[in-house]
């Protein structure tokens, strides 16, 4: 089954993703990577017609839906400033909820923010108090590899 699924699309024309299948990718043990590419050509962004109406645009929302719980306004336009703010306000009351100790309200889809700060150098730094993953000894921040180029994290 499918544990996770993480899609971008730009304008709607063309949809790329990746979905962790098989364990959860923190459990370390095992995990399979699937990625798909989705373009009609079809149905391309045009002045007159604005953002284009097909499946892959149509099968963004739906994934937005299951992720953010709604589909309002802001989310029409998936490079706006405006879709940008609402995505990041629903994913960080998600947050807050999914780390409080008790809640009056449910979550909003299950979208939630990492839990890191990045500054305005690019430095990357875990949440104050959540230097690890919520109920598990992963960190949330990676460390340098021995192999790897010093730009990439494990």
């Amino acid at each position: 089954s499918i544990a996770e699924y993480g899609s971008s699309g730009i304008n709607a024309e063309y949809g790329v993703g990746s979905a962790n299948i098989n364990q959860r990718s923190m459990s370390g043990r095992r995990d399979t990577e699937m990625a798909v590419g989705c373009y009609q050509p079809n149905h391309l962004w045009t002045e007159d017609a604005g953002l284009p109406q097909g499946d892959v645009g149509a099968f963004r929302k739906s994934l937005w839906l299951e992720h953010l719980g709604e589909l309002c306004e802001e989310y029409e336009n998936p490079g706006s400033i405006e879709c940008m703010r609402k995505v990041n306000e629903v994913a960080r009351s998600n947050w807050e909820k999914f780390v409080a100790d008790d809640y009056e309200e449910p979550m909003m889809g299950h979208l939630v923010t990492y839990p890191i700060s990045v500054g305005q150098d690019g430095s990357v730094e875990s949440l104050e108090g959540w230097e690890n993953f919520p109920d598990t000894e992963a960190p949330v921040v990676g460390g340098k590899s021995g192999v790897l180029v010093e730009k990439l994290t494990t």
